[in-house]
Formats: structure tokens, C-alpha cells, sequence
């Protein structure tokens, strides 16, 4: 075979190909190895799925559906793309009686479209808008591996892991952002055994190389050109965008920010005493003075008192954060954390609100147990002692390294603090 990436060489018989498969997949589910002809791509696909802890006879979850799908689905940076999408993939797929399919960068299918009776076939495994496809869920597929590899890649019958999957045959390769090189999510063109061929794969991939090429051209997506953005996501100080100016906040000034951001409606002069200050001896003069700083240092308009508001909506990375949680987009939230908010505030509500965001997050990632997004946070620098993350990782995804660091957690936590040892003597 001359390409590795491409499930059938010229002159394969498919019927036969498919009847060697399945007894290598039977072979790999019993014992763990992986006979010939098992191509290297789907042999380690296969391997990763295991240790993600997916069954042969699994199924992909629905996580998004109805508003929270339709909200999540107009955010993402491919939906400018999708006609292009359509018109290159669209009229190919329905004609042939596939499907185009888009996933996003975690492998959750966001559109599915083609033809009819096909998508009907395809609902009865979930492929469907909204179910999560990524490798770590539901085993080798091309959408979920092509995102796992950041490669094109074809997946023919029986080398899918799920069962119910393998009288289908797909190709996807994944779409990035050309301005950070970041994988966005894969385009899919899924059907039966005649999209076994090379010239499947290297259609999708020039679709994805397409895509790539008019997201180049088009201006950042960012909040209406009047709209202040704040991040406050990982830093100490936080960063306010207002029209061409940026500016960098000092502490209390961030904290101020985050505040307001939050409460639309104002608050008066004692509630934010209250939030910004365990002391209660600070006095309203100042506070008064901090908040005449940060008027001069915004401009004219953006400040208003009697109570204290904002003069308008401020686009914030914390409330991107809280919004993509609320619609169940989890994977979306996670991309979208930078870090705790403002880490060295001691403001009372600041402290609440950080706290709340993380632990609301952390939850999330251990209730949906993906081992990629869990690992993310483990090895971030504010989860790197967090024993429940570190547990739930060692439970999807047992490495060698992954079960040191969580028995040298464990040894710390049982370990007697040092005020309770006795004094030498």
C-alpha cells in the first residue's frame, strides 16, 4: 500500500478485506493484539481506544440538542464555513447517498447533513447533530481520529471499534485556524464501501484546505465594534479592549471591572464595599477615589454612578466561560479557560466568583470522564494537585505516569501534617 492513510490499496478485494478485519477486531478485543493487515493508523487508534476505556458494543451520547446545540452550533469559528461546506460536499454526498458531517475540535458532531433515508440509517447509531464522537468516546472513527492525529485519515468497515459502526465506511480531515494553527474541528464525508478510495480522502482534505482558506480571509469574529471586551481569565491584571485602545488594569481596577460586567443593573457604593473589601474600616472615600481613576483612565462615558454601572454590555471571557457550561458545551468551556479569575484578589466576591467558575468547570470534566480534557486540567498549573481530577483521569486513562502522580496525591494526603508530629527528642 502506498499511502498509509488510505484504507484499501488498488486491486483489494473489499468483501475480503472486510472479513479479515473483523477477525483482527475480534483477535484485538480478546487478546489485545493486533494482527495483519490492521493498518499502523487504525492498529494505534484501536490501542488508544481501549485505554480510553470504550467496549466494542458501545454507543455515542447525545450532549447537545434543540436551543443549547443551536446556540453552540452559531459560536463556533466553522459555522462561516458551512456553506462552502455544502457546496463542495453537499450535492456529492446526497447524490451518492452519504453524509456531511462537521465536528468540532473535541469530535461532538455539529451539522450531519445529506441524504434522507441515509441520515435516518445513521440516527439509529447516533450520528446524529450533537453526539459526541471523538475517539475517546466512541473508538476509531474517521472524524474523531482524524481531530485525535490532526491528520486526514479514511476508515474503512470493520476498522471501526464500535460494532454497530463498521458497515460504514468514512474519510475527514481536520480544519484549523490559520492564523494560530489550532484544530477547529473535521469535516466528514461518511457512506458505504465505495468511499473507500483515494479519491474520497483527498477530496475532503482539499475541503478542509478550502476551508482554511477562506477562514484566512475573513476578519476576526469578534463582539460589535463598540463593545468593550475584558479578560480576566488566568492574570492578576486584567485587559480591557475599548475600541483601539487596550488597556492594562491594575488589580482593584479589575476587579471593579469583573464586578460591574456582572451586574449590568449597578451597584451602589456600599455593595461594592462590600464585594472588594474584607475590611470594613475602608472608607467610601476610598472606594470614591478608585473609581474616579478608573473613569479617567477609560474615557468619557463608560463609568456611570448612582449606582455604579457600566454604560453599556461588556464582552468578558468569564461569562463565555459560564455561557458554554450552561449549554453543556463542556470541551468548549475548557478551550475558553485561561486559568482562574484575577488568582491573587482577596475581593470577597471576586474570591466567590472564581471559586464557583472552577469548581462549576472541574465538575463538568469529571462527570463527562474524557481523558484528553481531563488530562488538560491535571496538567494545568491549577490542576496539578487536584486529587478528585488526578482520580478521575487514573480511572479513564491508567498510564504508568498518570498512577505515580495520583499515589505520591494520595501519600501526601494521608501524611500527618507537621505540627502533629511529635518533637524529636
Amino acid at each position: 500500500m502506498t499511502d498509509p492513510w488510505v484504507a484499501l490499496e488498488p486491486g483489494a478485494d473489499p468483501a475480503e478485506r472486510v472479513r479479515v478485519l473483523r477477525r483482527a477486531h475480534e483477535t484485538f478485543t480478546a487478546v489485545g493484539t493486533v494482527p495483519r493487515p490492521v493498518r499502523p493508523v487504525v492498529a494505534d487508534s484501536w490501542r488508544r481506544s481501549a485505554r480510553a476505556g470504550v467496549g466494542p458494543d458501545g454507543t455515542a451520547s447525545v450532549e447537545l440538542s434543540d436551543g443549547d446545540l443551536g446556540a453552540y452550533r452559531a459560536e463556533h469559528p466553522l459555522a462561516p464555513v458551512m456553506p462552502l461546506f455544502r457546496e463542495l460536499l453537499g450535492t456529492f454526498a446526497a447524490d451518492g447517498e452519504h453524509l456531511l458531517a462537521v465536528c468540532d475540535a473535541h469530535g461532538r458532531l455539529l451539522w450531519v447533513e445529506g441524504h434522507r433515508a441515509t441520515r435516518q440509517k445513521a440516527g439509529r447509531m447516533n450520528f446524529v447533530p450533537g453526539a459526541r464522537w471523538a475517539e475517546s468516546a466512541v473508538g476509531t472513527n474517521a472524524p474523531g481520529t482524524a481531530v485525535a492525529v490532526d491528520r486526514p485519515v479514511q476508515v474503512f468497515a470493520a476498522e471501526h471499534f464500535i460494532r454497530r459502526v463498521q458497515p460504514w465506511t468514512c474519510a475527514a480531515a481536520p480544519v484549523h485556524d490559520p492564523r494560530t494553527g489550532r484544530v477547529l474541528g473535521a469535516v466528514d464525508i461518511t457512506g458505504g464501501d465505495g468511499l473507500a478510495h483515494p479519491h474520497s480522502l483527498g477530496f475532503v482534505q482539499a475541503v478542509a484546505r478550502a476551508a482554511e482558506t477562506q477562514l484566512a480571509l475573513l476578519p476576526p469574529r469578534r463582539p460589535a465594534a463598540d463593545t468593550p471586551e475584558l479578560t480576566a481569565l488566568g492574570r492578576d491584571e486584567a485587559h480591557l479592549v475599548v475600541g483601539d485602545r487596550r488597556i492594562r488594569l491594575s488589580r482593584r481596577h479589575s476587579e471593579i471591572m469583573v464586578l460591574l460586567a456582572r451586574h449590568p443593573e449597578g451597584l451602589t457604593g456600599d455593595e461594592l464595599l462590600c464585594a472588594l473589601y474584607e475590611d470594613e474600616s475602608v472608607t467610601p472615600v476610598t472606594l470614591r477615589a478608585e473609581l474616579a481613576r478608573l473613569r479617567r483612565l477609560l474615557g468619557p462615558g463608560l463609568l456611570a454612578s448612582r449606582p455604579y454601572r457600566l454604560t453599556g454590555p461588556v464582552a468578558s471571557d468569564v461569562a463565555v466561560v459560564e455561557r458554554r457550561l450552561q449549554t453543556g458545551a463542556v470541551a468548549a468551556a475548557a478551550a475558553a479557560y485561561a486559568g482562574p479569575l484575577l488568582p491573587a484578589s482577596q475581593a470577597p466576591s471576586v474570591v466567590r466568583l472564581r471559586q464557583r467558575l472552577a469548581d462549576g468547570l472541574r465538575s463538568a470534566l469529571i462527570a463527562r470522564r474524557d481523558p484528553d480534557l481531563l488530562a488538560d486540567w491535571a496538567h494545568a498549573p491549577w490542576g496539578d494537585d487536584d486529587l478528585e481530577v488526578w482520580r478521575a483521569l487514573a480511572a479513564v486513562r491508567p498510564t504508568a505516569s498518570v498512577r505515580a502522580r495520583l499515589a505520591a496525591l494520595e501519600a501526601e494526603l494521608a501524611a500527618p501534617a507537621p505540627w502533629s508530629r511529635p518533637a524529636a527528642r
